[in-house]
């Protein structure tokens, strides 16, 4: 979308507001943010958070298929684990399917590029 001057922005895909389970889970993850990570503290391997990242792909792709996304990235964080620049992918796997929830995330660190990597 290009403003009167000429600046253009990419468009990001048009969505309506979180629906009823999408919204509670958003909750759990603002509950988690202002209790239990203040105690763990705020230290992450990945950018952005693994609660912005589980957030963004709830209201990218709902509860379910979004907490699996966020699911899979959350226990790919750990000491073994790649570390870098990891965004929430633009579209779900294709062989996702609700009855195999599993497919929704990516649980190893091999689609992230080499450039974006810490480790």
């Amino acid at each position: 979308m290009c403003s009167d001057k000429g600046h253009c922005s990419p468009e990001k895909p048009a969505q309506g507001p979180p629906s009823l389970p999408a919204r509670f889970g958003l909750l759990l993850i603002w509950v988690y943010r202002h209790s239990l990570s203040l105690v763990m503290g705020r230290g992450c391997r990945y950018a952005p958070t693994c609660s912005d990242y589980t957030g963004d792909a709830i209201r990218r792709f709902g509860l379910w298929a979004g907490g699996w996304v966020g699911l899979a990235r959350i226990l790919r964080c750990n000491p073994w684990g790649p570390s870098g620049y990891d965004p929430v992918p633009d579209q779900l796997p294709e062989s996702a399917r609700w009855y195999l929830p599993w497919r929704y995330g990516q649980w190893t660190g091999d689609h992230m590029e080499d450039s974006s990597r810490l480790s």
